[in-house]
Order: C-alpha cells, then structure tokens, then sequence
C-alpha cells in the first residue's frame, strides 16, 4: 500500500528526515515512536503533501502511484488521511457543510454521483456515532470553541466520513483525558478492516492499548532506528530510549 525507500527532507536548509525507509501494508496498524525532534511529524506530513519542505526518495509510493507528482488533494482523493496533532478551527464554516463538500468531491473523484441530503445526513448521524460525537456539534463551526478532546473526537469523525484507505494519526492522544482517549482510540479501531491501514504517532504506550498495533518503530534523528511488536512499546514505557539511543550510530 505505502512504500517509502530512502526518504529525506529538509526545510530551510535543514535536514529532518535522514534515510526512511518504511512500508505498510493494508490490514496492518503500525505505531511510530520516539522522542521530540525526532522528526515523527515532519513524516506524517511528507506523506501527506505538505509543500513546505523539499523532499527527496528513490520511492514515495501509494498503491503503485509515485506520490511525488501528487498534490495534497490528489492524495486525499486517493485515499490518504491526516489526523492533526492540533486540528485548525475554520470559523463559518460548519462541520455539516464541511463534511458533505468533502465526501462528495472524494465521490465525484472516483466517478460518482454526490449523495442526497437524506442520504448525506444518515450517513453522518451514524458516522458520529463512532466516536460518540453529539449531534449537535455538526451544526457549529469547525473545531471552533472545541475542547480539545472534541477536535480529537472530531478529527475521528471525519475520518469516519471519509474513509481513507491509508489513515495516518499525528499524537491524536495528546491532550486527552482517559474517557476522551478511549473513546476516540475505540472509534479508530472500529474504522479499522483488512482493506485500510493506520499509522499512529505517539509518545505515550497508553494509546497502544486500546488501537494494538502490528509493528512499532522507533524514529530517532530522522532515521527509523529500530523495529518490533507491541511488547517494545511496553519496553519503551518503562525504560525508555537510552538503551537505544546509546548504541545507535550513524
């Protein structure tokens, strides 16, 4: 599905993500982990598309397709999402109206025809469900006066209403208390089937407790510098990255 082989980026000159190479494939969740500056978000949104940072690969790959011709919105078209660690507000813009431009020009990208408005609000009302989202939150403005914990629960709700083949979810756990973190990481796992996948950035073991993950990596300056199951994420928590960071060289 994603195929990343020798991955840099840089910015103002700066270089962040030194050699990555990482695949993923549908069915699997994998967590990335690893201490700040590592470059974990800069990853996310090279993936995503985001134009701010100069970027080079011998491959950037999804579903066969070199990403690098892609802009963000032909990626999103094609199934890719971004969970934001801080989800912007869009003042006058309310999540219904959002909602329903964005799934229907995802429908009309893939030649079909937009839903109704009965058929958009059913699919929303159960959508919302997901992450226990009220109601009434879809007819106020995007994220704007939202406690943190509803832009994350928000964030889950698009995603819901999207349905990407590949979902990639930036510290969706920063933030939450333990009801707001169950909720919205339940709601992932809900979303989860054999034909999509989920990459999940974290700091914390907490989340991987709920949203299980095949593989955890761990990213430190720019590089994946170590690979396993979900008992290294247990590890991590309680020991933390020394023992792996001392006998890492370059």
């Amino acid at each position: 599905m994603l195929k990343i082989k020798n991955l840099h980026a840089s910015v103002d000159g700066k270089e962040i993500l030194r050699g990555i190479d990482f695949e993923v494939k549908a069915g699997e969740v994998h967590a990335i982990m690893g201490p700040n500056g590592s470059g974990k978000s800069t990853l996310a949104s090279v993936i995503a598309g985001h134009n701010k940072f100069e970027v080079s690969a011998d491959e950037l790959s999804f579903e066969g397709e070199n990403l690098l011709d892609m802009s963000i919105e032909e990626r999103a078209r094609k199934g890719l999402f971004l969970g934001f660690q801080y989800p912007v507000e869009i003042p006058g813009v309310t999540m219904a109206n959002f909602m329903k431009i964005a799934v229907n020009e995802q429908r009309k990208s893939r030649g079909e025809e937009p839903l109704t408005a009965a058929e958009f609000l059913k699919m929303m009302r159960e959508k919302a469900k997901v992450v226990e989202l009220d109601a009434k939150m879809t007819s106020r403005a995007v994220n704007e006066g939202f406690s943190g914990g509803e832009k994350k629960k928000n964030e889950i709700f698009q995603m819901a209403m999207l349905d990407p083949k590949l979902a990639i979810l930036d510290e969706t756990d920063s933030g939450l208390d333990i009801d707001a973190l169950r909720i919205v990481a339940t709601g992932v796992t809900k979303l989860h089937t054999p034909q999509n996948a989920t990459v999940v950035i974290t700091h914390y073991q907490r989340l991987l407790d709920y949203i299980v993950p095949d593989f955890v990596h761990v990213l430190y300056k720019g590089k994946i510098i170590y690979s396993g199951d979900k008992s290294l994420a247990l590890k991590l928590e309680k020991e933390g990255y020394d023992w792996l960071i001392n006998d890492y060289k370059e």
